[in-house]
């Protein structure tokens, strides 16, 4: 991974250019969308620009350079569309790559994490289980968050192989995705876990599944509230937010390095949100060709 540079001169927005700029929701395929939900319900007043670099979809099966590649470039390619903060909905590239991008952009940065402090603080039985990508699983900042907020909690951690592509492919409650979810739910609950961290932003989509298995036995964990109050923070500190409008909350702008056709179909089942997906390019150091799906 490149050594790091000097953090960048942060951009500032005079006039009525805060309020017309929009924002920058960017993750390794759709489940970002998760956190583009509750963005909207806390800041309705937003524009929103969303790229899923889906063309390279799962990014908890890639390596950790692979990951901070990409988000590097589609943080700048989003500065260059006048993105006034940036959204790092993918726990995945939070985990591998944010301390790094953080550092090269000029605008300021929110990631996403498990919540494994609000599953201890909540957790009753003092067993919690976490779902989340190899890759999250393994970083320093997942290790990080263990050792300063699990205290006396146990945590279960699974990886949730193949979840990803199934939001991906649009499959939320298939037999398959249910046989799949039982197996990484049933040895928690066979362990006394009473809490469940979502640790993707994919997974929130999976909601109706895992209840489907579990009832009432597990509380959810999801952070995508809490990340939306966050950037509404961050916006107020750095005196960004959007005027108040009597209009319509505006629609987003969807960008996929794929074909967007899961993109659109997922954001009007889901979010109740007909929208056009328009299919970009974003080239980076490890992509040097449009259909590159290499490692």
């Amino acid at each position: 991974m490149p050594a790091p540079s000097l953090s960048p001169t942060v951009r500032t927005f005079t006039g009525g250019a805060a309020s017309r700029a929009p924002i920058g929701i960017f993750d390794s395929g759709l489940g970002g969308l998760s956190v583009l939900r509750a963005v909207r319900a806390q800041l309705p007043d937003e524009a929103i620009l969303y790229v899923a670099d889906s063309l390279y979809a799962p990014y908890g099966e890639r390596d950790d350079d692979f990951i901070a590649d990409r988000t590097l470039a589609i943080g700048e390619w989003l500065v260059e569309r006048g993105a006034k903060a940036l959204v790092v909905a993918c726990n995945t590239a939070t985990a591998q790559s944010i301390a790094l991008v953080r550092e090269k952009l000029p605008i300021p940065l929110i990631g996403v994490e498990p919540g494994i402090k609000p599953a201890a603080l909540q957790s009753k039985s003092r067993v919690a289980g976490v779902l989340a990508t190899q890759a999250t699983l393994r970083s320093a900042r997942f290790q990080g968050l263990l050792e300063r907020y699990a205290a006396d909690c146990r945590f279960l951690c699974q990886p949730g192989h193949g979840l990803v592509q199934a939001v991906e492919r649009c499959d939320v409650g298939s037999a398959e995705l249910r046989a799949l979810l039982r197996g990484y739910l049933e040895p928690m609950l066979d362990a006394g876990a009473d809490t469940l961290v979502l640790g993707c932003t994919h997974y929130p989509f999976l909601d109706a599944a895992i209840r489907d298995i579990v009832g009432d036995r597990l509380m959810l964990i999801d952070t995508s509230v809490a990340i939306a109050r966050q950037l509404e923070r961050v916006l107020g500190q750095h005196g960004v937010r959007a005027a108040t409008s009597v209009a319509d909350t505006p629609l987003p702008l969807f960008y996929s390095t794929d074909d967007g056709i899961h993109q659109q179909q997922l954001a009007a089942t889901l979010l109740h949100i007909d929208a056009a997906v328009e299919q970009v390019l974003i080239p980076s150091r490890r992509t040097a060709t449009p259909d590159s799906r290499a490692a």
